[in-house]
């Protein structure tokens, strides 16, 4: 494995097994050969529900145990990283998020939280009979990623609805959207080009939303919260890397593994709602941060 020569790798390791849950450990292990995907997905287990969907803080500014299309999206990211390995789990999930799905084929950006203790306003209060473009964009994007080598969800008639709501949406777009909507919709549309070329056209317009520095200000965010090239381009050698010079995306790198602080972990930028998710959101950003300097190798 060849990540940036800065980071301390040992450190990182000892940090996660210091403070981040199960999951992100066994995430990490996955990602550095140490470990196998059925460790991963038993620790995933925990976190899911009867009704096919995830809950119990997967989502770590979203403490409730209802299943909520926030938990999926991270459901879907260890879906992702387990293959070429598969799991029934995964079209088990595509059958829930069907069932919660509106009427235009969208998600909302949550469902009703009926226990928010230490649940972000956002989610608590969200509006369960409006499709979001922001959330049902990144949870799609996943969701294709997991298709590449998951044959029921690649057929699933979920991923369809939401594909097409997905494209509907941006294609319908006049305005610059939020930072997040910009960054989950070009994910989105990344994902889509592998079996529909033609988003490559989409991820033209929208790009020109995305200044020539990448750092993009989060409306409504923290002091110091911006979207960021490796946020909307993880991996070299997609379609929307194309939309940052070489020189940024450099810079970007230096910045992601420089970003590693003095106890092994990499934290992040947005606000939390409670102690346990603050932790939990920095074993999920290590886990993060290794996995794209691994992508991108030596910067």
């Amino acid at each position: 494995m060849t990540v940036h020569p800065t980071i301390d790798l040992a450190a990182a390791r000892d940090f996660m097994a210091t403070h981040a849950r199960p999951l992100d450990r066994h995430r990490l292990r996955l990602l550095l050969g140490e470990g196998g995907p059925q460790a991963a997905l038993a620790a995933l287990e925990a976190y899911s529900n009867a009704d096919g969907g995830y809950g119990w803080g997967l989502e770590p500014d979203l403490r409730s145990c209802t299943s909520q299309p926030g938990a999926a999206l991270h459901a879907f990211e260890v879906f992702a990283e387990i293959g070429p390995t598969t799991s029934p789990r995964a079209s088990a999930l595509c059958d829930w998020l069907e069932s919660v799905s509106l009427a235009d084929g969208g998600l909302p950006f949550a469902l009703p939280v009926r226990d928010p203790a230490g649940t972000a306003a956002w989610w608590a209060h969200a509006d369960p009979r409006t499709s979001s473009l922001q959330i049902t964009a990144i949870v799609t994007a996943v969701a294709l990623q997991v298709a590449r080598h998951d044959p029921a969800v690649a057929a699933h008639p979920w991923l369809a609805g939401a594909t097409r709501y997905c494209l509907g949406a941006i294609r319908t777009m006049t305005d610059a959207p939020h930072a997040l909507v910009l960054a989950f919709a070009l994910r989105f549309l990344d994902a889509l080009h592998d079996k529909d070329p033609a988003a490559a056209a989409v991820i033209a317009k929208l790009g020109v939303h995305v200044p020539a520095s990448g750092v993009i200000p989060v409306e409504g965010g923290t002091e110091n919260e911006v979207i960021r090239p490796l946020d909307i381009a993880p991996v070299p050698g997609r379609p929307v890397r194309a939309l940052f010079a070489p020189e940024v995306v450099t810079a970007d790198l230096h910045r992601l593994a420089a970003a590693q602080q003095d106890d092994g972990g990499w934290r992040v930028e947005y606000a939390q709602f409670s102690p346990a998710g603050a932790l939990d959101w920095r074993g999920h950003a290590t886990v993060g941060a290794v996995t794209v300097l691994w992508a991108n190798g030596p910067a």
